[in-house]
């Protein structure tokens, strides 16, 4: 199984944590650019000739910022090759402020069937440090609206870790969101991430973020509380109901196959991974415009044991022996980490406890082959 991935490099508002790629000035340039993403498309849907993409993603920057005629120039070159009913997934990322009930009767025409929700907070006041574009009450709104249109796959996006936010607060965003019953959950601990406004504020003392025993209490909390009410958790900062985990998500996780178009989008197929440059002038220029690499052994065995330790599923330790040459370094390692409680190993499986996921780049990091 196979995906597409569809960068967007717009928003409105620049967001004080962000630093993925997009641009907050683009009305000059922005047909140019839908245009520029649709031909990259048509010309890299030949890599899948050998596989069936059964998932799009519509991801970014703010895909929902675009008139529904843009969506369809970016979407239709997919079903001009496959057929819709074979895509499971068609996902779009969308902000509260941009779901009206046009907006939701257009994605729905368009054969979009899941929205990834930036809801991050339900306290104003982050909203406000965020410089997120949407309010409060569109975010209370957005869920039902969404509901009414259709839309029965919902994924709702969250951050904890945030400044001033108490864990009593916290509790009650957990509370809140299992209260508007949606299939899929996002949480994501707050990064300080270079070049940012946050972390400008943060290098300035202007804000402060928690430490790390009190990010640690709002993780356990955030997992606590949705196993109660069987909201499983699948991957370290992903959790749904039973059958609706995102499948494009997880097949990035399990190692499939994905073509990504669009300024900064990454592709790989097993072997090589690609990636266009995070620069929109030079993507519209379409020269000297990606870069790619093929992956050594050692750097396949790298991203096989990040990407798989990040999920409840873990290692597959025979599907490991089938594809790597395990050395004694790898079994000390894991018998270390097991030990600590990091890692435990059952009906051929190597996971991380809770106590491991807390440190999970730290364990893969053990793992590394150079």
């Amino acid at each position: 199984m196979s995906g597409i991935y569809i960068h967007v490099p717009f928003c409105r508002k620049k967001c004080s944590y962000c630093d993925f790629h997009f641009s907050t000035s683009f009305s000059s340039y922005r047909s140019q650019m839908i245009a520029a993403i649709s031909d990259e498309l048509k010309e890299r849907l030949i890599e899948l000739s050998d596989t069936e993409p059964q998932t799009i993603y519509f991801g970014g920057g703010t895909p929902s910022i675009l008139e529904k005629e843009e969506l369809k120039a970016l979407i239709q070159p997919i079903f001009d090759k496959y057929p819709q009913e074979q895509f499971l997934e068609i996902t779009l990322e969308a902000n509260p402020e941009d779901i009206t009930k046009e907006s939701l009767v257009n994605w729905k025409e368009l054969g979009i069937n899941r929205l990834s929700i930036g809801i991050q907070s339900f306290k104003e006041s982050d909203l406000i440090w965020m410089n997120r574009a949407h309010t409060l009450e569109e975010s209370r709104k957005c869920v039902d609206l969404a509901k009414k249109a259709g839309f029965s796959s919902i994924s709702l996006d969250l951050i904890y870790g945030l400044p001033e936010l108490t864990l009593n607060e916290w509790r009650q965003h957990i509370d809140e969101i299992i209260s508007l019953d949606i299939s899929h959950i996002s949480a994501y601990c707050l990064t300080v991430e270079k070049g940012t406004l946050l972390e400008k504020k943060v290098r300035n003392k202007i804000i402060q973020i928690p430490n790390e025993d009190f990010i640690i209490e709002q993780y356990k909390l955030l997992v606590s509380k949705l196993d109660n009410v069987d909201i499983e958790q699948y991957e370290i900062s992903n959790f749904a109901k039973k059958g609706c985990q995102s499948i494009h998500n997880s097949n990035y996780w399990s190692g499939q196959k994905f073509i990504g178009v669009g300024p900064s989008a990454h592709s790989f197929d097993g072997k090589t991974r690609r990636w266009n440059i995070a620069n929109n002038a030079i993507y519209l220029k379409r020269s000297a415009w990606y870069e790619e690499e093929y992956l050594t052994d050692n750097e396949r065995w790298n991203e096989y044991i990040l990407t798989r330790l990040r999920t409840t599923k873990g290692i597959n330790t025979e599907e490991l022996k089938n594809l790597f040459e395990i050395d004694n370094q790898f079994l000390l390692t894991k018998e270390e980490c097991i030990k600590q409680n990091w890692l435990i190993e059952e009906n051929n499986c190597i996971r991380l406890t809770q106590e491991g996921q807390l440190r999970a780049d730290y364990i893969a990091s053990e793992f590394v082959k150079l």
